[in-house]
This record gives C-alpha cells, sequence and structure tokens, in this order.
C-alpha cells in the first residue's frame, strides 16, 4: 500500500490553486532528490528528453547560457576518474556551459538546479560532477569565450540514493538573534538540502534586522559559487523570495 509523502514543510488547509500544487511537487522534488552515482543501461525516454530540452533552452534563454544535454555517450564518465569517482552507466549528461564571467559559476548552479529538480519529477536521477569525469572525451560544444563549468550525470538510477548529512542551521544562516520568520525557515530547510561539493555546505544566508532582506554568501571551497547558486534556487524557489545580490539578480537588472 502507498503512502502519501509527507513534506517536511508543513502543508496549507486551505483550497490547493495550481501554483500552491507546484509549490508542493517543487518540494518533494527537493525532500527526494539525492545523488546517484549508478544507472540502469536505458536511454533516456524520448518523452523526458523532450522535456528536459525544453527546461535547457529555457534556461539558456533567460540566462544566456550554452547548457546541452548529451545523450548515449559513456566517454566521459570512462576515464579512471570517473571509476574513481564509483560511476556505473553514465551515458547521459548536462553540460552546463557559458560565457566567461564572474557570475557563470553562480548561473550555472542555480539554472542547473532547477533542471535538475525538473529531471527529478520526471523520474530520472542525476548528480553533479565537478572533477570525476573526462572533459578531453566530453561531447560538448564550447565556443570561443565560453567556459565548461561542471556536468550533472542524469539517467534512471539503479538507485534512489540517500540523504546526506547536514549542518545544524544555525551554522548556516544568521538571524542576528532575532526569530527566524516561517518563510525564511523554509528557505532555510529547503537550502540545507541542496548538494553541495564534498557536501561540504560552505555558505551562509543573513536575514537583515528588519527581516525584509536576503543575502547569500559562499563561505570559499571549491566549486563553492556553483554551490551558492544551486542553494539560492532551493531558497528561491521555496520561500518565494529573492536573495538580493545574488548573479540572478544582476541577471534580471541587465
Amino acid at each position: 500500500m502507498q503512502h502519501k509523502h509527507q513534506s517536511k514543510f508543513g502543508a496549507k488547509a486551505t483550497k490547493a490553486t495550481p501554483e500552491d500544487a507546484a509549490r508542493e511537487q517543487l518540494i518533494r522534488a527537493i525532500e527526494t532528490r539525492h545523488s546517484v552515482r549508478q544507472y540502469i543501461d536505458q536511454p533516456i525516454r524520448p518523452e523526458h528528453r523532450q522535456a528536459l530540452q525544453k527546461a535547457i533552452e529555457q534556461a539558456n534563454a533567460e540566462a544566456h547560457l550554452n547548457i546541452q544535454l548529451v545523450c548515449d555517450e559513456p566517454q566521459a564518465f570512462q576515464s579512471f576518474l570517473a571509476h574513481y569517482g564509483k560511476f556505473e552507466n553514465v551515458r547521459n549528461y548536462l553540460a552546463l556551459v557559458g560565457p566567461k564571467g564572474k557570475d557563470l559559476d553562480e548561473l550555472c548552479g542555480y539554472f542547473g538546479e532547477r533542471i535538475v529538480l525538473q529531471a527529478q519529477q520526471l523520474g530520472l536521477r542525476t548528480c553533479w560532477v565537478g572533477g570525476t569525469f573526462s572533459r578531453r572525451k566530453a561531447r560538448v560544444q564550447v565556443a570561443h569565450g565560453q567556459k565548461l563549468v561542471v556536468v550533472i550525470a542524469v539517467g534512471y538510477g539503479a538507485t534512489d540514493g540517500r540523504r546526506s548529512r547536514s549542518k545544524q542551521l544555525s551554522e548556516l544562516c544568521n538571524t542576528h538573534g532575532l526569530a527566524m520568520p516561517g518563510w525564511f525557515k523554509e528557505g532555510m530547510e529547503a537550502a540545507m538540502l541542496a548538494p553541495t561539493a564534498l557536501n561540504q555546505q560552505h555558505f551562509i544566508f543573513t536575514l537583515s534586522k528588519d527581516q525584509t532582506e536576503v543575502v547569500a554568501q559562499s563561505t570559499g571551497g571549491p566549486l563553492s559559487n556553483v554551490d551558492l547558486g544551486i542553494v539560492e534556487y532551493h531558497f528561491e524557489a521555496v520561500s518565494g523570495h529573492k536573495v538580493t545580490g545574488s548573479a540572478i539578480e544582476r541577471l534580471g537588472s541587465q
């Protein structure tokens, strides 16, 4: 017998709108998404491939990126590094490519994670990969002035993965000693579930004293700006509040 998933973020008692339903589906994807390194040897179904391609096109249009879906290409994950990373049957991946610049890593994190959570809702599994793949063998088009930041393995998982350990909420945010509002707490709980390189969680969210603005900062480490974009997407998508001073905000002001 199936049991209905109960979100840790709580449910509204009022009649759900389509927006509420979409938010609950996103929250479920956040809670159930875990890094998966082993996949079954099955091509991505055409309807799922089409949905991914649509999500990629939307992200590229919004952020001026060149994210690419590479299918049926095993060479990038047949190197020693990939075996060291315990990857199996990775034949599909998202290549996060864009124009070089100070905001590129953060934008790739933000929009890459948006696609990851859409993939999760399709029944696909994913894993962010920064170093344990062959950049030379990856079938990716990188134009002059562009950079391949990371890739994301994608496919039908041999497992669903498992949740990583997290730091305490108090270690990842600063509220100036004030009680945090519900929307901020929910956003932080979502950020705590975000994937980060080596599970390092090198970020901190600061809530202004008047509780009207949120700023997120990296505290350093490998791929920390990619991680910053990932956690910012989780926070904004669940809390409904924008992060001030982010690459996403700067993108909107261009």
